[in-house]
């Protein structure tokens, strides 16, 4: 025993002199497992990115979005959320110690307007007086209808907007004949396609908005930003890969999302070639389109889910970013 005490106090010593390893943490992601803005997540999980980049990730909430994910955020004094735009933004003016540090799906690209087969819907110019379908007051789905009546010079009015409750309540909806027009977003378009009949999609007729953004506390921006960073690295090595082999990260995601791999990978292939139209990706790799997030601004304006302006300048901290993804100055 007293050849062993020295060796003892020498492995405390080291032990205590060591810096902690950091824990493995969680993130949150507003829909994920459901919405397709959260699908590089189970690529970058799946295939370690988040790891290789030096962010140990334990797993990842979900949340149906909003407000929802801002307080299991700030609640749960998470390093790191995806969240909507107008929802961000109104939180930080209500004074949540937030600051957005990703730009990370720039389209609405995954939306498309749908209606039952053999119906007599099947272009923007039939819309005028009929029931459109949309998820929530304040929604996404509500700005996005109203925009697209926009697009062929119609008023909300002009048409009949209904709250359905999601985009699966809109496939039930369309069938019992309470709404002509579904707004449904993937992967619940790539599921039921084959029994609907397309009228449009956002890419088609819609500029690039801002969808979903990353967001990072005061906190968690001061004391752990390499871990920040190296979730954005790996976010961004996941889209990368997603549009390098679509069909491989289509079967990755079938397996959290639990969907049929080829109703994945169908959703992953049409959202990977979206930007054929304006030259905007759907998955970015986290640099910022300003452009695209004053237009969803306006869009959560004109539905009331947002007032009053936003100030990049003093919202957006674009230190967390890669070199290459930075803004020119």
């Amino acid at each position: 025993m007293p050849r062993l005490r020295p060796i003892l106090l020498l492995l405390a010593t080291l032990l205590l002199g060591a810096p902690a390893a950091r824990a493995a943490e969680q993130i949150v992601v507003s829909n994920y497992g459901v919405a397709a803005n959260g699908m590089p997540y189970a690529v970058a999980m799946e295939k370690g990115f988040f790891q290789q980049e030096g962010a140990d990730i334990s797993g990842i909430l979900s949340s149906s979005g909003g407000g929802t994910t801002v307080r299991i955020m700030l609640g749960g004094n998470l390093a790191y959320g995806e969240i909507d735009l107008a929802g961000t933004v109104a939180a930080i003016q209500g004074g949540a110690d937030l600051r957005i540090v990703s730009d990370n799906v720039l389209t609405t690209a995954e939306f498309a307007w749908a209606a039952k087969k053999g119906s007599p819907i099947k272009a923007l110019a039939d819309l005028k007086g009929h029931k459109i379908g949309y998820t929530n007051p304040k929604s996404t789905s509500q700005a996005l209808d109203v925009l697209l009546l926009e697009t062929i010079g119609l008023k909300p009015t002009d048409a009949e907007l209904v709250r359905v409750g999601g985009f699966g309540e809109q496939i039930v909806a369309l069938n019992l004949g309470s709404i002509d027009v579904a707004t449904l977003a993937d992967p619940v378009w790539s599921k039921n396609a084959a029994d609907l009949q397309p009228i449009v999609f956002a890419a088609d007729v819609l500029p690039p908005l801002c969808n979903v953004i990353g967001v990072t506390t005061g906190a968690a921006a001061n004391a752990h930003p390499d871990f920040v960073r190296a979730i954005i690295r790996g976010r961004r090595k996941a889209v990368e890969f997603m549009y390098a082999h679509p069909d491989d990260a289509g079967e990755i995601i079938a397996k959290v999302y639990n969907l049929e791999p080829a109703v994945v990978k169908a959703a992953v292939n049409r959202l990977t070639t979206s930007h054929a139209k304006s030259g905007v990706h759907y998955w970015g790799p986290g640099g910022f389109d300003f452009a695209g997030m004053d237009r969803m601004i306006h869009a959560q304006t004109v539905v009331g889910a947002f007032t009053g302006t936003a100030d990049w300048s003093k919202l957006v901290d674009t230190s967390f970013l890669p070199d290459d993804l930075k803004p020119h100055k």
